[in-house]
């Protein structure tokens, strides 16, 4: 698992400057909004906010933070997929839709214990994690993907029942974000 690539994958699908007046974001550049901009100490124009700037963000908040790279160990495809959900709805929420899907799928807790949907990637979600791919095998990877995915797909939907303006956003969500 190359996060260099995730991130070089993310500021393609993401863009250059953006300002959409239904974003709730505000200005963006490289998919990062300013207010993360900010709040990692970038105080110019979005504009002008370097490439440079973007990554380091992106490795930092959306990959080394939540520990995904020990996801990637046992399930790149998985954590692969945190990556990219955890930047479009936060970290916690993609990593909220693994642990659900894992607890959806433990056939009743025959495989293994639900885990508590705490949205934080720890000892005992890793655990489960391998648990659920050597009794699954590669295969089981690819259908917990599909039921992460599942969930993704559900929150989009919702967020555009919720808020009308959001529905700009939605084709898109689905086309490039889910699959």
């Amino acid at each position: 698992m190359d996060i260099d690539i995730l991130i070089d994958e993310v500021i393609a699908r993401e863009g250059g400057y953006s300002n959409h007046p239904a974003d709730r974001g505000g200005p963006t550049r490289w998919g990062i909004t300013q207010a993360v901009a900010r709040a990692h100490g970038f105080a110019g124009s979005m504009c002008d906010f370097p490439r440079a700037d973007a990554v380091a963000i992106y490795r930092a908040r959306y990959w080394d933070g939540p520990k995904f790279a020990f996801v990637a160990e046992l399930a790149p495809r998985i954590a692969a997929e945190l990556f990219d959900t955890g930047v479009n709805m936060g970290p916690a929420v993609a990593t909220g839709f693994l642990q659900r899907a894992l607890n959806a799928l433990n056939r009743n807790g025959r495989d293994f214990a639900d885990l508590a949907v705490d949205r934080r990637i720890g000892p005992r979600t890793l655990a489960t994690l391998g648990e659920f791919i050597e009794s699954r095998g590669r295969n089981g990877e690819t259908v917990l993907l599909k039921a992460m995915e599942a969930l993704q797909g559900a929150r989009y939907i919702d967020l555009a029942e919720s808020r009308p303006a959001n529905e700009a956003f939605l084709y898109g969500w689905l086309a490039n974000r889910i699959g």
